[in-house]
């Protein structure tokens, strides 16, 4: 079975009927890379769930529990495990009930393919996401932005979206933390109004030294080079943006390789 549900510490069939997850979005998730049966990054994935299980009030399950189930359930597998936590049963209405309960949902799935070897082909996204620094970085499960920008193309030829906020700077792909490149220096938007704190990019900060700023879509388009990351597909270099264009470039193609010597799951990746 590739899905298992727990409500607190208890195994459950389903998702309970009156879920504050499926009602409204209330919760979090994590989806991480899985490298023989095992997480490398759960410390980092386990941390940011932690930041925002605080800021919205979640209670979690025990990190011993949920690390010992993700383990069982991937038994030994190259895979992609996912962790959703709900605020867990409430009746109608918004108002958070007290106590609550913790529904989590474990789940395993298929590693996707690899990156073209040319590099990804992006577009520019018509929808946009909106400003609640109140949400700002947390991975919470109202994903609608995400997935009404992800429906604006069918072609295969197109790997990914960019997502500007309703201000007009660049922020991320649909589902992936965008870096850009400008006579030696790397930046990648600052997430402190809306977008995800990815745990891949957290690390290629560390990594490259990168800063965060505001960053305009003229500002991306004149790049030197362009990639994005996460946590499931590590880096992936950006080819193309509409009518812009980038060759491979030696830092990417660095950045592979000291990530496939970090995280094991990447290793087979990188020639």
């Amino acid at each position: 079975m590739s899905v298992r549900h727990f409500v607190g510490d208890a195994v459950v069939a389903a998702t309970p009927d009156f879920d504050r997850g499926l009602a409204y979005g209330d919760g979090l998730f994590e989806t991480m890379r899985a490298h023989r049966g095992d997480v490398h990054w759960w410390p980092a994935h386990w941390r940011r769930l932690q930041r925002g299980a605080h800021a919205l009030g979640i209670v979690l399950p025990d990190e011993d529990r949920a690390r010992g189930e993700a383990r069982d359930l991937l038994d030994g597998a190259e895979a992609v495990l996912k962790l959703i936590v709900t605020r867990g049963n409430g009746g109608r209405g918004y108002a958070p009930p007290e106590p609550a309960t913790p529904h989590w949902i474990l789940s395993r799935h298929d590693v996707p393919p690899a990156t073209p070897a040319d590099g990804l082909t992006l577009r520019w996204c018509r929808t946009r996401l909106a400003l609640q620094p109140a949400l700002a970085g947390l991975k919470h499960c109202n994903r609608l932005e995400q997935v009404l920008a992800r429906a604006e193309w069918r072609d295969a030829d197109t790997h990914e979206g960019l997502m500007l906020s309703t201000e007009g700077d660049a922020v991320s792909a649909t589902s992936a933390n965008l870096f850009v490149l400008h006579d030696g220096r790397w930046t990648t938007p600052a997430i402190d109004r809306c977008g995800v704190a990815g745990v891949c990019r957290e690390w290629a900060i560390g990594a490259l030294g990168a800063r965060e700023a505001r960053l305009a879509v003229t500002e991306v388009e004149a790049a030197d080079a362009v990639f994005l990351c996460n946590a499931v597909r590590g880096i992936l270099p950006v080819a193309r943006l509409g009518a812009c264009s980038w060759r491979p470039h030696p830092q990417v193609a660095q950045l592979q390789r000291r990530l496939a010597a970090e995280h094991p799951a990447f290793a087979t990746e990188v020639a």
